[in-house]
């Protein structure tokens, strides 16, 4: 039932004017309650709505009718009498009688709630205490009729009086009355409460209406921070390489000689230039992540030389700060279906980011083992990931005995520009765009990284890189 929460609704549902009997009756419990009648009394009895149509019966095969509907003449009477019955309106005092053709007879009650009509009951056929079967009318109509066989199959039917058809269906009418105001009362509580859930969820729509259209302003703001970013880094790159360029002639003394403190101020801009570049660089390629505009060249890779080639490059900076360097790259491992210099570029940024947090007299180390990830869902599907099997991987750890990374703080420094000291007065320096590159280069390779505690004190970093078969390549 469609149902509107307006105030006349409200009115309607109260009083129950708009409801109909079908809508608040259950037919299995209906139909077993005139069942229990008929049991009772032996009296067939059914129910109608208001508007004729048949909402459940108790009955049982009537003998009399079935033979004298073999009659085409008698059957028609019969057909007549029934469709009577059924559009009988029950008088002032809710009851009406009406005999049939065959001196058998039908009590009809009117069913109402809160004033209302809102059906019928219809006892019969049964026959009158003491009545007799309307043989001569029945033979004007049929003379063929068997008389014996009609006076026999109408001794057979229900036993009444008139005044028990009546208590019957009165009987049947409160009982039904109690019922009606009982379901009536459910469907109030449930249509008020659907009113009260309608209403929450136009408030939600709304919501996510402005949701959206909040949603789509940042989508919009995000490209154009991206545009700009990629834009603004291009630009500055180009000048900012003439810097670093002539700097470097001026530290070769292409330009003439130098005096100490002149060339190590021209070694500082140098040195600041080529910092500055390495932000530009990797603003270039965050925006390039975000925009999904940087293309992996991919090849199988040996694990072992990308990290040979790290460690080489951090080495100077490892001895200058009494840094401990270790490798250990388990052997026989398979190639890796990467993007070398991309996968360089996550373990560089690992590396530095451990020396640098790690004190004097403290190590650094990348280990290399063979291990196994999650699945991918088959299919796409996600909830078919339970029937796939767990991939080979490379697992790439990088540990260090520094200051470590509070567990608090974990799940946020691989976002942008974040940085667990952001204070003005940090010791160390930064962007806070290395770990949300190395993030976004992992998960572009389908890999995952984490972070580890490495009690008593420093971090490990975990990545783990899933193996592509050869001929896949």
């Amino acid at each position: 039932m469609t149902v509107s929460a307006g105030p006349g609704f409200i009115d309607e549902l109260v009083q129950g004017s708009s409801l109909k009997l079908e809508e608040l009756l259950d037919r299995k419990a209906l139909a077993e309650l005139l069942e229990s009648v008929r049991e009772l009394f032996q009296a067939p009895v059914r129910v109608y709505s208001d508007d004729g149509r048949l909402l459940a019966d108790a009955a049982s095969d009537n003998l009399l009718y079935g033979y004298l509907s073999e009659f085409r003449a008698l059957r028609s009477k019969i057909e007549d009498t029934v469709l009577s019955v059924k559009n009988l309106s029950p008088g002032p005092d809710g009851v009406s009688r009406h005999t049939c053709v065959t001196g058998a007879s039908y009590c009809v009650t009117r069913i109402e709630y809160d004033g209302h009509s809102m059906g019928r009951f219809i006892l019969g056929p049964y026959a009158p205490t003491g009545a007799s079967p309307a043989l001569d009318e029945l033979a004007s109509v049929e003379p063929s009729l068997d008389r014996g066989r009609v006076s026999e199959l109408f001794a057979r039917l229900p036993q009444l009086t008139e005044e028990t058809a009546a208590r019957i269906g009165h009987h049947l009418s409160r009982m039904l009355d109690l019922v009606l105001f009982s379901e009536h009362r459910a469907l109030l509580t449930s249509q008020m409460h659907l009113a009260s859930v309608r209403e929450s969820f136009r408030d939600l729509e709304d919501k996510s209406r402005r949701l959206e259209a909040a949603y789509s302003k940042l989508t919009e703001l995000d490209r154009l921070k991206s545009n700009f970013l990629a834009t603004m880094s291009h630009e500055l790159r180009t000048p900012l390489t003439s810097i670093i360029g002539y700097s470097e002639m001026l530290v070769e003394g292409l330009a003439g000689d130098l005096s100490s403190e002149q060339r190590d101020f021209v070694q500082t801009i140098r040195e600041k230039g080529e910092q500055l570049l390495l932000l530009i660089k990797g603003l270039l390629d965050l925006s390039k992540l975000e925009s999904g505009t940087m293309s992996l060249r991919k090849d199988h890779i040996e694990a072992a030389k990308v990290v040979r080639d790290v460690m080489s490059t951090v080495q100077p900076h490892a001895l200058k700060k009494d840094v401990r360097l270790i490798q250990s790259v388990d052997p026989g491992l398979p190639r890796v279906w990467v993007d070398g210099e991309r996968l360089g570029q996550v373990l560089l940024n690992l590396t530095e980011n451990a020396v640098k947090f790690t004190p004097p007299g403290g190590s650094v180390s990348i280990e290399v083992k063979l291990t196994r990830m999650d699945p991918e869902p088959l299919g796409g599907q996600h909830g078919m990931v339970l029937l796939a099997t767990k991939r080979s991987a490379v697992e790439f750890r990088v540990a260090d005995t520094g200051i470590g990374i509070p567990e608090t703080e974990r799940p946020r420094v691989f976002d942008a520009f974040y940085q667990v000291d952001s204070s003005s007065t940090r010791e160390q320096g930064g962007t806070g765009l290395g770990l949300s590159i190395v993030k976004r280069l992992v998960e572009a390779h389908d890999g995952t990284v984490t972070i580890e505690s490495n009690k008593p004190s420093g971090t490990v970093f975990v990545v783990r890189l899933p193996l592509r078969h050869t001929s896949l390549g």
